[in-house]
């Protein structure tokens, strides 16, 4: 079991405040605002640009070989959820190249784990649905209706250099206490009674 490390001693005043626990209990740092935009801006810039040469592919493929009017308008259609479904796929680890850039890592908020096989699927919310919900909320506020949404987070994006510094720290105290009692039990012995 790891023990309890002040974060201000290891972080920082202004990243210790961003130390939060999992749903198991080990805390992580949450990663700010800035670096969770941008790591969202440049992962919406990567299928932009997909979506992009998926269309100029699409045109050239309708050019050689006439698709039709039904064939061309559903693959239109799903290029939007094609792509981030295609680019999650590289988002298994929680580190698509938003994330690597900007030193980020988006994980499970239950235990930390990795996103695994609902990478696809948290990149699609990431970068199609998420940008339609702040603007259904951001219209909903100005019509007088609620400010947020129902629900709960069940991942979190955690700033990968400050966590393993918290970690390594929680985990680095606990290791001579055990080789004092297996190395001298009787130094052990006076200190455990006080």
């Amino acid at each position: 079991m790891n023990r309890y490390v002040d974060p201000v001693s290891v972080l920082g005043t202004q990243v210790a405040k961003r130390v939060e626990p999992f749903g198991d209990g080990r805390r992580y740092v949450r990663a700010g605002q800035w670096a969770w935009f941008l790591a969202w801006l440049v992962d919406f810039v990567v299928v932009v640009f997909g979506v992009g040469i998926g269309l100029v592919a699409l045109g050239l493929i309708d050019r050689q070989a006439d698709l039709g009017n039904g064939a061309s308008a559903l693959a239109l259609l799903g290029l939007p959820f094609g792509v981030p479904l295609a680019y999650g796929l590289f988002y298994g680890n929680g580190r698509a190249l938003g994330a690597v850039l900007t030193g980020t890592q988006l994980v499970r908020l239950k235990d930390g784990g990795r996103v695994g096989n609902w990478a696809p699927w948290a990149m699609l919310i990431r970068v199609l649905l998420l940008p339609l919900l702040l603007v259904a909320v951001l219209a909903s506020a100005f019509a007088g209706g609620g400010g947020s949404p129902p629900g709960s987070f069940v991942r979190v994006s955690l700033d990968v250099d400050a966590s393993r510094r918290l970690w390594a720290a929680e985990s680095a105290t606990a290791v001579p206490v055990t080789l004092l009692a297996v190395a001298r039990p009787d130094l052990w012995a006076a200190t455990a009674g006080t």
